[in-house]
């Protein structure tokens, strides 16, 4: 039967992890790698577990809302362990006969953002959230990590489900919306399976929903890595049409319900775009087999969201409608962190003692072993000089009238206008610099000013020119890789 949850220590948690297992047998150049085997731990369709977590900025809580089908089996049936260990949180299932770790997979969460809000320090939140996985044959362990204050995954919760019990659902929902393909390269278990869905249009706007999703599919194909591995991408659409056009934007008092929620002001940060109403997106995206998903707002404000293994929301009608979507799909597919720091944040360095997770952002603690160190050529210094300081000056004065912009309330084409000038600024800068085109650690990344470092000198997850640096382009091809074999 299904238990509904238990919270054992790590050590425990080792104590698990023994046992014999089932594996098929993959020779490499290096050495011998083993894999579990779908077909003798899985069924070829998909189970979805839905819970509610809980807690505040220093505690988390679970509880199981519900185990259910989430159709047939998307992903890769031969990648079935996450080796590249990105994300906040990681999950595994276990047999639970032979403690065999038959999948996993890291994520990060809407939950896990909350955390660091001033809201979590004051009250408790709660938020439903779904892991996916191949559906098991026969009872297995989920154990879901947290990573430490070291940054290592540490196990915070298991539950325990036995895919027979009256308490796990095996019916598919029977959905009727409508899909379109944009494209199909093969069966979803060997490609990279993307999405998309859309909220705000209207049942008279569906027309325009897939011109707004083949355009924005046309600027990602067309970005690399995703213009060399078009290949191994799969893209489909699912229609949910409401009864009016735009979304709910709390701050200038714009209030609607949509078919799937998505709102700005999440974290009352007035461009944030996210949906709480997990379980609707779902089983909604359920109608067709996907890894990642894209949810494309019809507004004009600025806006959207990208979260690791979770969604990315896009602003669809707004200038940087592209740039917005291939930078939120690069936290999304491939868990980069912004490279980009404001001139609000404190001019005190601050002391980072850890590593970050992230693969795009480094705190170099170790120049012998940077994490990128294979892309750095002989006699780039690190950390690598830029005229940062002159920079930081200009990012400062576009701040504050950007700020100021906002107070105002002005027309969207007047922010546009200062992004556009922001951007040939920038332009300007980088032309000079000695090493623009170099791998090194330039100082600034991921909301910090001192004390963290970007790989090089310019990339979309810093400014909104549409382009990867050659490190966040490694990692998302690490990601396609993962779910293309």
């Amino acid at each position: 039967m299904l238990i509904g949850f238990l919270f054992i220590p790590f050590t425990a948690y080792l104590q698990v992890l023994t046992g014999p297992a089932t594996y098929v047998e993959e020779k490499t150049m290096d050495s011998p790698v083993v894999k579990p085997d779908f077909e003798t731990f899985f069924l070829d369709k998909t189970m979805r577990l839905d819970y509610y977590h809980s807690g505040t900025a220093t505690d988390d809580q679970f509880a199981v809302d519900q185990v259910v089908s989430d159709g047939k089996w998307p992903g890769s049936k031969t990648e079935l362990t996450d080796k590249l260990e990105l994300g906040q949180y990681f999950f595994e299932i276990l047999d639970a006969e032979s403690k065999t770790v038959i999948y996993s997979r890291g994520f990060s969460s809407i939950f896990g953002e909350w955390q660091t809000t001033p809201d979590a320090d004051k009250n408790k939140g709660t938020f439903n959230e779904s892991i996916r996985f191949p559906w098991p044959k026969k009872p297995v362990l989920v154990i879901l990590k947290k990573r430490n204050p070291e940054n290592k995954f540490q196990a915070i919760w298991t539950t325990t489900i036995d895919p027979a019990s009256r308490q796990v659902n095996p019916s598919d929902l029977s959905l009727t919306h409508k899909v379109d393909v944009i494209l199909n390269n093969g069966p979803a278990s060997e490609k990279v399976d993307l999405v998309i869905l859309g909220d705000g249009y209207s049942k008279n706007e569906m027309d325009k929903f897939r011109s707004d999703a083949k355009r924005l599919t046309d600027v990602l194909l067309n970005t690399e890595p995703y213009k060399s591995r078009k290949k191994d991408l799969n893209i489909r659409l699912v229609e949910t049409p409401g009864e009016q056009s735009g979304v709910n934007k709390p701050h200038p008092g714009v209030f609607k319900r949509t078919p799937l929620s998505v709102s700005y002001g999440i974290f009352d940060s007035e461009r944030y775009a996210l949906t709480f109403d997990n379980k609707t997106v779902r089983n909604v995206a359920s109608e067709v087999p996907y890894d990642f998903m894209v949810i494309l707002i019809n507004e004009k404000t600025y806006g959207g969201g990208g979260i690791y293994n979770l969604y990315t929301t896009v602003s669809a009608d707004n200038k940087f409608a592209d740039y917005i979507m291939v930078h939120e799909l690069g936290h999304h597919l491939g868990a980069l962190a912004d490279e980009y720091y404001t001139s609000a944040v404190s001019y005190e360095a601050q002391k980072i003692t850890v590593e970050p997770w992230e693969p795009n952002v480094t705190a170099l603690l170790d120049k012998d072993n940077l994490k990128w160190k294979s892309l750095v050529e002989p006699g780039t210094p690190l950390p690598t000089p830029w005229n940062k300081e002159e920079f930081d000056r200009f990012g400062y004065k576009i701040q504050k009238e950007r700020d100021s912009l906002r107070k105002a309330k002005v027309p969207e084409n007047v922010m546009e206008d200062l992004f556009t000038r922001q951007m040939k600024q920038e332009n300007a800068f980088f032309s000079t610099e000695k090493y623009k085109d170099k791998v090194g650690a330039f100082e600034g990344a991921n909301y910090t000013q001192y004390g963290l470092y970007r790989s090089q000198l310019d990339c979309i997850m810093y400014t909104r020119h549409i382009r990867f640096c050659k490190v966040c382009r490694k990692s998302l091809e690490n990601v396609l890789d993962q779910y293309s074999h």
